[in-house]
């Protein structure tokens, strides 16, 4: 199953200037918890977002530069390649940024989405979803509290099926 994992502000914000806009330490687990053993295709902005790359998985990047190969990932140049690599028989995580979320959409099953309950300014979107092809599933409510700033929800879109 292909997966997206977002955590995305109520205007779709997702970053600003390659960086998260909130810290949401719950959220944080929680990605850690769904992503781990697992391999997770993101873009070379966001690979380079990370101090290092994040244990327990495979990481394979997306970039369309010469050369680009940092040590303990695999690169390729499209989303397609990515899809190619990961197994079949398991769940693959696509994790960002915000052009790797839109051309991924198209091929995702499910979404797990973080919706943090403010507006923010950015430069990196989360695409629409459209309601006569996305379902919520579940949500979970969390509020602000000593570690968290803002409230937020987390939601579980599946795909409709054709009939």
């Amino acid at each position: 199953m292909v997966i997206m994992i977002a955590a995305t502000a109520e205007n779709n914000a997702l970053g600003k200037n390659n960086d998260l806009i909130w810290h949401l330490p719950d959220d944080f687990k929680r990605f850690k918890f769904l992503t781990t053993g697992h391999h997770i295709i993101m873009g070379r902005k966001t690979f380079e977002s990370f101090p290092k790359p994040l244990p327990n998985r495979t990481h394979i990047v997306i970039s369309n530069q010469e050369n680009y190969a940092p040590e303990g990932c695999i690169v390729v140049n499209s989303l397609e390649k990515a899809l190619s690599i990961a197994p079949k028989s398991e769940d693959v995580f696509i994790i960002g940024g915000g052009q790797i979320y839109q051309i991924a959409l198209p091929f995702t099953d499910k979404i797990e989405l973080t919706k943090v309950h403010e507006k923010f300014e950015a430069d990196a979107f989360f695409p629409e979803l459209s309601p006569n092809e996305w379902e919520l599933n579940s949500e979970e409510f969390h509020p602000k509290d000593e570690k968290h700033l803002f409230e937020f929800t987390y939601q579980t879109f599946l795909r409709k099926r054709k009939n």
